[in-house]
């Protein structure tokens, strides 16, 4: 058997507690544990290293279903397959990544660390990585929104870099720290309050003097180009899954119903042609909600195949693939709220009831859309349609200064 269909399998018994964990506010660590068991951060992983090979559009139907199982655990794996695409990237490129490999198809995977909170600048961080005299380095910092960290053997943290021992190199710089966090000094916290996703261990993620061997910091330039557009296609993928579940909860609840009411167009819900034409029109709103993300899907294998092409076919392909993801995240993010909207027009009042919990579908969905913010994404669209302005392929959050006159 695959990797793949090994996690397949598992779809039904995840579905079968997802409601359970979603009122309880209980961690989805069982399923996890599962997955990774089942070799799921090893998809991507090309078969003669043990893993599936999957192609993009292959693993974001997997990420689709297995959101559609629990909503929570493709964005619980979003930072492990950024990181583990960058490794696949540069295997292409033919730098040996047999060692990330082997953690990966035995099951190990990497959490994100990179936003912070608070006054960090927008174009610098406060978690430092200090070079010691030997040669290694020294971690310390905070992470917020540390999504899937609080399940995995590793982090993949943005820092800011600087070395004391050599202050003649210049002013510091940016890279990225792949820490152990299973070693002490590493701390994450479940403290993620949002009223969607709680179970995407999005925590916070403290570091507090931890080692990390010079092997282990890699620089932020060499990062995979695409891993914007990669980012927003687990979030798009997450949406749809999100859609699937609250279509498949309409369709249940709207075939058990027997209450209804006296100014009805039939003795039975299930035969009222408005309620019928509503389940209809929500199915369709998924139907293209997923057809377009497995378009962005097919743009991001583009630019992933052409490992080794020429920089300016890398550039042309990735920019497609950014430009298509926001495309995508406007349209998507619209079709997936209404939908978990509108299948409240097809039940009564009962469908309110907590005990049911219809309502999370609409509240993780506007938690997944709520991330990256779809007007910017839209006005990133119409500036490349209207002007060329070239999308951003990296973005960041903090405190920006503002100008004099800009009140307080």
């Amino acid at each position: 058997m695959t990797h793949r269909s090994n996690v397949e399998a598992l779809y039904p018994q995840i579905a079968e507690g997802a409601l359970r964990r979603e009122l309880d506010g209980e961690l989805p660590t069982g399923p996890v544990k599962r997955l990774k068991d089942a070799g799921l951060g090893a998809l991507r992983v090309p078969r003669e290293s043990g893993g599936d090979g999957l192609s993009w559009p292959e693993l974001v139907q997997v990420w689709i279903d297995l959101a559609a199982a629990d909503n929570n655990l493709p964005q619980a794996f979003r930072g492990h397959f950024a990181f583990a695409e960058d490794r696949l990237w540069h295997h292409r490129r033919g730098q040996d990544q047999s060692a990330w490999f082997a953690r990966f198809t035995a099951g190990e995977i990497a959490g994100n660390a990179w936003s912070e909170v608070g006054p960090t600048p927008i174009d610098s961080q406060r978690t430092v990585l200090t070079a010691q005299a030997d040669g290694s380095y020294r971690l310390d910092g905070e992470k917020y929104y540390t999504t899937g960290t609080i399940f995995a053997e590793w982090a993949d943290v943005y820092v800011r870099r600087t070395n004391p021992h050599r202050p003649e190199e210049g002013e510091d710089d940016f890279a990225i720290a792949i820490v152990d966090t299973r070693q002490g000094g590493v701390t994450v916290v479940d403290d993620w309050d949002g009223f969607g996703q709680r179970g995407t261990g999005s925590g916070t993620t403290t570091f507090e003097n931890v080692a990390v061997p010079a092997e282990n910091v890699l620089p932020f330039g060499d990062r995979f180009p695409y891993q914007t557009a990669v980012y927003q296609l687990n979030l798009l993928a997450t949406l749809v899954g999100i859609g699937k579940a609250a279509l498949e909860d309409t369709i249940t609840a709207v075939r058990g119903r027997e209450r209804n009411y006296s100014h009805a167009n039939a003795a039975r819900v299930r035969d009222d042609a408005q309620v019928l034409a509503r389940v209809g029109e929500i199915a369709a709103a998924i139907y293209a909600a997923e057809a377009a993300t497995l378009r962005v899907a097919a743009a991001v294998e583009d630019v992933a195949a052409a490992a080794g092409a020429d920089g300016a076919s890398i550039a042309r392909l990735n920019e497609t693939a950014e430009v298509e993801s926001a495309i995508a995240q406007v349209v998507v993010t619209d079709l997936i709220l209404r939908a978990t909207s509108d299948l409240f027009d097809t039940l009564g009042a009962s469908a309110t009831s907590r005990a049911k919990g219809l309502d999370r579908h609409w509240r993780n969905a506007r938690t997944v859309s709520s991330h990256n913010p779809r007007i910017l994404k839209s006005r990133v669209v119409g500036g490349y349609l209207v002007n060329g302005t070239p999308p951003p392929y990296a973005w960041a959050i903090g405190v920006t200064q503002r100008d004099a006159g800009t009140a307080s």
